[in-house]
């Protein structure tokens, strides 16, 4: 590859890093091509996986505990 192909493919990929850069930044105008292409790969997180129902043990643990919690920090604001 010659000189001049690299600096050309590192112009270009300085290009599309700019678009994106003001992508994220809300401004500017980008065409629509870039635009979509970047928007395709924007949803990289993974779905939020199905819980299982707590029975009613666990919910009144989960409770006790709180509740717990809740009256020592009551108590350590009313002695300050």
């Amino acid at each position: 590859m010659a000189i001049t192909d690299i600096v050309r493919a590192l112009d270009e990929e300085i290009a599309r890093l700019q678009q994106v850069r003001e992508l994220l930044a809300g401004g500017g105008a980008v065409s629509s091509r870039s635009a979509t292409s970047f928007q395709h790969g924007a949803n990289l997180t993974k779905p939020a996986r199905k819980r299982k129902p707590l029975s009613a043990a666990a919910r009144a643990k989960i409770s006790a505990a709180q509740k717990k919690r809740w009256a020592k920090q009551k108590k350590e604001a009313a002695s300050k």
